[in-house]
């Protein structure tokens, strides 16, 4: 008979006691037999969260081998995938094996479905029994696994108008776009960091959408192709290519553009720590910051705004937002642009 769990995972968690999934330490990833409102997947492919990857990436130096061995350890090591040095950790594609007696007949699940987890890996409970393949350019990672959702877990099955990875790359960030819906009204100026990249692709089609003909959408982009890739959308007023980590450089390009008005909404993607400031000098008094950046340090925003003297409302964002996988897929249905580019880099 099955052991009876916790809606949110405490039963999971080793230390410290008392704790969540994801502020634990470690938890418990021995996946023999389940608890009654758990459900197990099988594991095909992991999207490592950006500012993780990247980390992870440097630490081993570009070699695969070692990015492997790193992500094993951490497994090894917590029981779940989150990068001690970002906290972050990413999420799943998997089939459902198993699910338990007190959630049969009340998910829309069954065995052999596939999808995609919508929590973090940072607090999945997860086994790697063998990586077999490295995709660097996209923060994806096909292994052979298994993971557990709990019952508060959240997942989306995977759409049949779209393939499974392209599905994948959307809904890593899916929390993005609506949040941007909300936070960006007509006729807003609206300033992306990190705007080639993945979760600033779609947030700037959303950011487009919302300000309209009236506002102006400015695209700052770090390497030679993602200030490419961000050009070639047709979506920004204003495309530049600048160091997120340098904020009086890149706020003086701001100046200009904007006659020294500064921004109304901006919205940090980057996936490098120290884009605090930039963010935070690019905003106008009273204007929004929005960090959905997992690099993000909470005390370098929260102090540097203060140092400065800039009155500016900071949002920290969530993973998580009603019908966020259903409106963020919309986003490539709706700009067949934006998902030719992602199927060229994630399909």
């Amino acid at each position: 008979m099955e052991k009876k769990g916790n809606r949110y995972g405490l039963h999971r968690v080793i230390r410290p006691s008392g704790v969540l999934p994801q502020t634990a330490e470690k938890i418990d990833n021995n996946l023999s037999e389940i608890y009654d409102n758990e459900i197990l997947l099988d594991v095909d492919t992991l999207n490592v969260d950006s500012a993780s990857f990247t980390q992870i990436e440097n630490q081993a130096g570009g070699d695969h081998k070692k990015i492997a061995e790193i992500m094993k350890g951490i497994v090894a090591e917590r029981g779940k995938h989150q990068n001690p040095v970002t906290g972050s950790g990413g999420m799943f594609m998997g089939r459902v094996n198993k699910i338990g007696s007190a959630l049969q007949g009340t998910i829309d699940l069954k065995p052999g479905d596939r999808v995609a987890s919508l929590v973090s890996l940072s607090l999945t409970p997860l086994r790697i029994d063998r990586i077999k393949e490295i995709r660097t350019e996209t923060d994806q990672v096909d292994i052979d696994g298994q993971a557990i959702l709990f019952e508060s877990g959240i997942y989306a099955k995977i759409p049949s108008d779209m393939s499974a990875k392209l599905a994948l790359s959307v809904l890593d960030v899916a929390g993005a776009v609506p949040q941007v819906a909300r936070l960006v009204k007509p006729g807003d100026t609206v300033m992306l960091i990190g705007a080639g990249g993945k979760s600033g692709m779609l947030c700037m089609h959303e950011a487009r959408k919302r300000a309209g003909v009236t506002g102006r959408i400015i695209a700052l982009a770090h390497s030679e192709k993602s200030t490419v890739r961000a050009r070639e959308l047709g979506l920004a007023d204003d495309v530049i290519s600048g160091d997120a980590t340098q904020p009086v450089s890149v706020m003086e390009k701001i100046e200009k553009i904007t006659n020294g008005r500064l921004c109304d909404v901006v919205i940090n993607c980057a996936n490098n720590p120290n884009t605090e400031m930039t963010s935070i000098l690019c905003c106008r008094d009273r204007g929004i910051v929005y960090f959905f950046s997992m690099a993000v340090s909470f005390t370098k925003a929260a102090l540097g705004a203060e140092g400065v003297g800039k009155d500016v409302d900071m949002y920290i964002g969530n993973g998580y937002a009603h019908r966020h996988a259903e409106i963020s897929l919309n986003v490539l249905r709706e700009n067949p642009r934006l998902c030719k580019l992602f199927e060229e880099m994630y399909g």
